[in-house]
């Protein structure tokens, strides 16, 4: 995997081999640095030339799992498969639901007040989420690349028979994705291709798709993104590139009032939250002398710290003391390791 190249100023370069990056470590002249699991270096000379070529990002949603190619006309620099972020519209259900039971017996709660988004336009939070972590991942990605395009695969909603505008104006997936489009294009420029021309590109170039689709590899849902990235920029019609960083959303548990369940003797105490005290706060990437590279999940009333794994919700240890580990930075993903080909 080709490395990240930020110039003393700040500008994003064009992407160097491994080994150069480390022939600029070794004399001095870059500094590495980590950028949610991807390694980058940044230069500390004064560049004359900051040349940058096209660089486009292939997007291929779902509603399980996505693609991500980052790709130039020479080289493919990154291939990312992220699980989808749902759940959420329950979420904020629920929420509303106990924020009406509260009122009902004698608890603290607010007064209820008239809706403020009457008449005004809104995207439902559960849309708002799932396409709000595409474009999370499109910003990290232009923090590492000079991306100047952005190649998505179209999705539509199915339209109903006699009432052929209802999905355009009331799906979700239309409003969410006609959002997304709208904050795309003030960034970068944006390019769309309907599924069966996705097909038509990857038949064309005799590359197969995997039929399981939850599977962590580069014939899932990579091979999508870097058909669509091809199209765009084009270049050789063999990926030269085919390892894939997978990545998924942290769950946080948010603040709340009280517990959904009663605990003994009626007590709903309050849970959630993302402070743990001392500056701290969850999903903060540690270094601990004895567990490694992990990350913080919790505190308990004695001070000591839950540590979880980077590769998913696996509890490591909750008796962690604070000079035992050295933050390093906050987190935004989870992220793992995975497959270049299909097994």
């Amino acid at each position: 995997m080709f490395v990240s190249v930020k110039s003393k100023s700040g500008k994003k370069l064009m992407p160097t081999h491994p080994n150069k990056a480390g022939m600029l470590i070794k004399k001095g002249l870059a500094t590495p640095y980590w950028s949610n699991g991807i390694f980058c270096i940044r230069l500390n000379y004064v560049t004359e030339d900051e040349y940058t070529q096209d660089i486009v990002v292939g997007v291929d949603p779902g509603s399980k799992k996505e693609g991500f190619t980052v790709k130039s006309e020479s080289h493919t620099y990154l291939n990312i498969q992220a699980d989808a972020h749902n759940k959420v519209g329950k979420k904020v259900a629920k929420r509303s639901e106990l924020r009406r039971s509260r009122r009902s017996r004698k608890c603290p709660n607010r007064r209820n007040r008239k809706n403020r988004n009457a008449g005004k336009e809104k995207i439902p939070a559960g849309t708002r989420a799932r396409w709000d972590w595409k474009l999370r991942i499109l910003s990290w990605l232009s923090k590492l690349y000079p991306v100047t395009h952005v190649c998505v695969e179209d999705i539509k909603a199915p339209t109903i028979e006699r009432a052929r505008k209802w999905n355009t104006s009331f799906s979700p997936l239309e409003v969410g994705k006609k959002w997304f489009y709208d904050e795309i294009r003030k960034r970068w420029s944006l390019l769309t291709l309907q599924g069966y021309q996705t097909k038509e590109i990857r038949d064309r170039l005799g590359l197969k798709k995997s039929s399981k689709k939850l599977l962590e590899s580069f014939d899932a849902h990579c091979v999508d993104s870097w058909c669509l990235a091809y199209h765009a920029v084009g270049g050789e019609s063999i990926p030269d590139y085919t390892d894939i960083f997978c990545i998924s959303p942290i769950k946080i548990k948010r603040r709340e009032l009280h517990r959904q369940k009663e605990s003994k003797g009626r007590i709903r105490s309050r849970q959630g939250g993302t402070v743990l005290g001392n500056g701290l706060i969850k999903n903060t990437l540690i270094k601990h002398v004895r567990y490694g590279i992990t990350r913080l999940a919790g505190v308990n009333a004695k001070g000591l710290f839950s540590v979880y794994n980077l590769e998913g919700n696996k509890r490591i240890t909750t008796g962690a003391k604070r000079s035992d580990f050295r933050v390093l930075t906050r987190l935004n993903f989870n992220y793992r390791s995975g497959y270049s080909s299909q097994a």
